[in-house]
């Protein structure tokens, strides 16, 4: 079961996880492959989740992942973000992510690559890539004792020029010649090399 951290304690949570053999791992990601599939609501789960202090999580977006003591290695091109939590559940929040990670896990010899870079091609699902990267450095988090709540941004914007509407007059000019007009007419005049006034 995942503990819901809006009703119940998780001292796991926020605590950096044990490092596991690569044959322990595989038991472990085995039990919450098993949970995200019984509850079908998610697309990755961290041992700590589920009150397990081991660096164990996996991932299931493109395909099934299994993260056994991994460690980001780089990470490239910071992002905003919107995401959720099984263990905080309905309440999304706004993180800085990075588009490109490096990873290095337990169990591969080499380093695994996750990116919602564009590609260019247009039957590459350049969206389910990022969120793949996203799940992968979320999961990663949790290991590492760190939650969204740890990674909220402040997302409140300001706008700093006023925004002109449709119906909203104008003043435009050009040399000796000026015009009162709503907004959306002004366009026309606009683009043919007329200016606003101020």
């Amino acid at each position: 079961m995942v503990i819901d951290c809006t009703k119940n304690d998780n001292p796991l949570i926020s605590k950096k996880l044990r490092e596991v053999s690569v044959e322990e791992g595989r038991q472990i990601a085995a039990k919450l492959f098993q949970i995200l599939n019984e509850r079908g609501d998610g697309i990755g789960l961290a041992a700590n989740q589920v009150g397990i202090d081991a660096q164990v999580a996996v991932v299931n977006v493109r395909e099934p992942l299994v993260l056994i003591n991994p460690k980001i290695v780089k990470k490239e091109n910071e992002i905003d973000y919107f995401e959720g939590c099984l263990s905080y559940p309905g309440k999304g929040i706004h993180t800085r992510r990075y588009e490109t990670v490096e990873v290095k896990t337990e169990q591969e010899e080499g380093m695994w690559i996750f990116s919602g870079a564009d590609t260019g091609d247009p039957l590459d699902n350049k969206d389910l890539r990022m969120l793949e990267a996203v799940c992968i450095q979320h999961e990663i988090d949790h290991l590492n004792g760190v939650t969204i709540m740890d990674r909220k941004i402040d997302t409140t914007y300001r706008r700093t020029e006023k925004k002109i509407g449709r119906n909203h007059l104008v003043t435009i000019k050009k040399d000796d010649a000026v015009k009162v007009l709503k907004y959306k007419k002004a366009q026309k005049f606009l683009n043919e090399g007329w200016t606003m006034s101020a």
